[in-house]
């Protein structure tokens, strides 16, 4: 039975499924009135060089056509990039150039990829020939991540596999408005332009994160293997990314077997990694299986090593890799496109750090304090997720339930330097959100209503303190292209907040948020303009766990947080070359800092972040160039901001630069890159403190992927080439008392995956 591509909306999951299903329009929230005036109308597509199956997929999304293909004609093979501006025929057409394909026109918006002659090169529609039997497209609606806002930086699929992320810092790679501080999976915090990731909307398959445990760890511990795409709402983030979205949002999904599998059957999936610094050991399984209704992936990734070496050539004490990690993802779909999907996931790091996990040693300690000291942090995520896959016209709904839970346990000594009992934080939320899109002729709107329940806990034999936190959200974001030219996302959202204290005290709050942001192409295929704006209400966060006090005197409460963001950007695109400039500002107010005084568990701070964006890429057809370059500027309280003073608000920054480049060779399968992270020294420094020095660091890979039987990647990593000494800016330091928790000098990163 011949197999068919399925080609999703608004993402860039390719699946296969048997043959013999209706058509079904695409459905696609900025599709033009008339589907016929889809297909002849001209938009701006800025598609990257890649898999030909995820180009075909986004042009789909992207202009609401259907589109049929057997999959043995898609195989493995690539597509340049697509930049300029094509109608939906004219973007196929050109995808196709090359191939060996061409395309066949079966319907007023029905294409199908067929077999060319061998003589024939691109032609109108009407002169291609050659064609297999033809073979239909179910449309699937993929709702498992917002749309993409003006705004967002969209990681998909394959620049994840250009990083090969170990860890979350991998995964924004080449990002410089997005950093990464820490060396060690339990000590990394993420910051958007400069702003920690408890003050954005951050999400895992649909699921709030409530990570505020221990400012000496990380927030959002996670394993990259299996995610299928990262998209940041930096500042202005829509109505419907979720509460708390005080600076912007982020939101990380997964992959399920239907992104493994190219028709329903099983299979599996090994990788092996060996990296040369701290002999670091990493091993991953995973099966999957799909049939018409049920598919299902589980996989299991252990990963063991010893401390790494820095730049400098010292082993960096409390280093070592002892992490583990479980996952599995469950999906039941009815004929008529109901879908249910149970997901769950464990990550545990469970190794010695050091003696404040975020940071490498502070001198001037007590004598009997340790260098190390055992952590455990364990975060578990489970989601049940509904959606209707094949939408009809006013129904095309998204009903989620999750609970996620974050754990740290680490050992209390006595001034002897004897362990006498371990303390233990845990943060949890239990939430969930009903919403619908609702198709319009000029595009879409969604409406929903959303709530949590957080916890935040800390106990120990002699202590126990908790904060809990309430929120219940209704929300509509519309999404529209009132002409064709014009871009518009605008939404608004009514939020009630209520925060328990640790003395059983609550505090009531309710606001609201909008946001409004487009891009219009003032000259089309050469000019865009980007801006956007967003006043964000949040009721007062809860305080981190082993600060809590139930002695605090709150007064009168603590105060509702809120905030405002804008950004103004200009895209321009002439022959292969992209430039990109943006101007942006984060000004929050009453931003909780809770300190373990009795008269500062309400303590709040003003923080702002200003700066600018510049970038510019050119892409040939097998090989692209990328600069971007971010100069970052951040106050707490109007004064330069420090490692201490932001904990868990921000970071300084300064000027970040990133330069990547990459080249594949076709004839022999093999893929050859690198990057380099430029980082200015930093002087707009707090009084007393340090400056952040300035480092180079450059990083290069090479990949081969041989045409066996079965499916194999063969890739080496050489990190850090030049072996500098460094401490990502994002990293707790900048006191002449501490020595910061530096990242790992040269390494080569072995890795061998295959998929059966």
């Amino acid at each position: 039975m011949p197999s068919v591509i399925m080609f999703r909306p608004h993402l860039l999951t390719l699946a296969v499924r048997s043959a013999m299903l209706l058509p079904v329009t695409l459905l696609n929230p900025f599709a033009s009135v008339a589907w016929a005036q889809a297909v002849e109308t001209t938009q701006m597509f800025d598609i990257a060089a890649g898999p030909l199956s995820t180009a075909l997929t986004q042009v789909a999304a992207q202009t609401g056509i259907s589109l049929s293909a057997n999959a043995a004609l898609i195989g493995d093979k690539k597509a340049a990039a697509l930049k300029g501006r094509y109608s939906a025929q004219q973007a196929l057409h050109t995808l196709l150039l090359n191939s060996g394909l061409a395309l066949k026109q079966t319907g007023d918006t029905h294409f199908t990829v067929v077999l060319a002659s061998k003589e024939q090169t691109p032609q109108p529609l009407s002169q291609q020939a050659e064609t297999l039997p033809e073979v239909a497209v179910s449309a699937r609606v993929d709702q498992s991540m917002p749309v993409k806002e003006p705004v967002t930086i969209l990681i998909d699929e394959a620049a994840l596999a250009r990083n090969n992320p170990s860890d979350v810092r991998g995964i924004f790679n080449g990002q410089p408005s997005v950093k990464v501080g820490g060396s060690t999976p339990m000590s990394q915090k993420v910051y958007v332009n400069g702003i920690e990731e408890n003050n954005l909307a951050v999400t895992i398959d649909g699921s709030r994160q409530n990570n505020k445990v221990f400012h000496h760890n990380g927030t959002t511990l996670i394993d990259p293997l299996f995610m299928k795409a990262v998209s940041v709402n930096a500042g202005v983030a829509p109505a419907d990314a979720g509460a708390g979205a005080i600076a912007g949002a982020i939101a990380y999904e997964t992959k399920n077997a239907r992104d493994f599998l190219t028709s329903p059957g099983k299979g599996a999936y090994i990788r092996s990694s060996f990296n040369t610094n701290g002999d670091v050991f990493s091993q991953t399984l995973a099966g999957y299986a799909a049939s018409e209704q049920l598919d299902g992936l589980a996989y299991l990734t252990v990963a063991n090593g010893n401390r790494f070496e820095a730049g400098n050539g010292d082993k960096v004490d409390g280093t070592g890799t002892d992490l583990v990690s479980g996952f599995f993802k469950l999906g039941a779909e009815a004929a008529d496109g109901h879908r249910l999907q149970l997901s769950h996931e464990r990550v545990r790091d469970d190794a010695a750090r050091p003696f404040r996990g975020n940071i490498g040693f502070i001198s001037g300690r007590p004598a009997w304090e340790p260098r190390v000291r055992d952590y455990e942090m364990t975060r578990d995520n489970t989601v049940l997720r509904y959606t209707q896959v094949n939408p009809d016209h006013w129904w095309n709904p998204t009903a989620l339930l999750a609970y996620s839970k974050t754990e740290i346990t680490v050992p209390i000594f006595t001034a002897g330097g004897t362990v006498i009992y371990p303390g233990t934080g845990e943060t949890s939320s239990f939430n969930g959100k009903f919403e619908n899109r609702f198709p319009i002729d000029t595009g879409s709107i969604t409406a929903g209503v959303d709530f949590y329940r957080d916890k935040a806990d800390y106990k120990d034999r002699t202590f126990q303190a908790e904060e809990k936190a309430n929120n219940r959200g209704v929300y509509v974001q519309a999404r529209i292209n009132p002409w064709q030219p014009l871009h518009v996302s605008a939404g608004v959202r009514n939020d009630h907040h209520e925060l328990t204290g640790t003395q059983g005290s609550s505090w009531s709050h309710s606001g609201l948020s909008s946001n409004i942001s487009g891009e219009l192409a003032v000259v089309p295929e050469l000019l865009t303009v980007k801006a956007g704006y967003s006043e964000v209400f949040s009721g007062s966060q809860m305080a981190e766990n082993f600060i809590m006090n139930t002695a605090w005197n709150y007064g009168r409460g603590p105060k509702a947080t809120k905030a405002d963001n804008y950004f103004f950007g200009l895209q321009s695109r002439f022959y292969g070359f992209t430039a990109d400039a943006k101007v942006f500002e984060t000004q929050i107010d009453n931003a909780r800092a809770a300190r373990f005084a009795v008269n500062s568990g309400v303590l709040a701070r003003d923080v702002r972040t200003r700066g600018y964006e510049l970038g510019l890429a050119y892409q040939w057809e097998q090989s692209f160039a990328r600069a971007r370059l971010a100069d970052i500027d951040v106050t707490i309280d109007g004064a330069p901001t420090d490692s201490d003073t932001g904990n868990y608000l921000a970071t300084p920054v300064g000027e970040i630069l990133y330069v990547t480049v990459g080249h594949h060779f076709p004839s022999v399968n093999v893929t050859v890159g690198g990057d380099a992270e430029f980082a200015q020294k930093y002087n707009k420094v707090s009084a007393g403190t340090l400056s952040f020095p300035s480092y180079e660091v450059f990083n290069l890979y090479a990949e081969y992927q041989p045409q066996w039987t079965v499916k194999t990647k063969w890739r080496v990593d050489v990190r850090n080439l030049f072996d500098d000494a460094y401490a990502d800016r994002a990293t707790y330091q900048g006191f002449g008392t501490v020595t910061p928790l530096y990242q790992p000098g040269r390494s080569v990163l072995f890795s061998v995956a295959a998929t059966f």
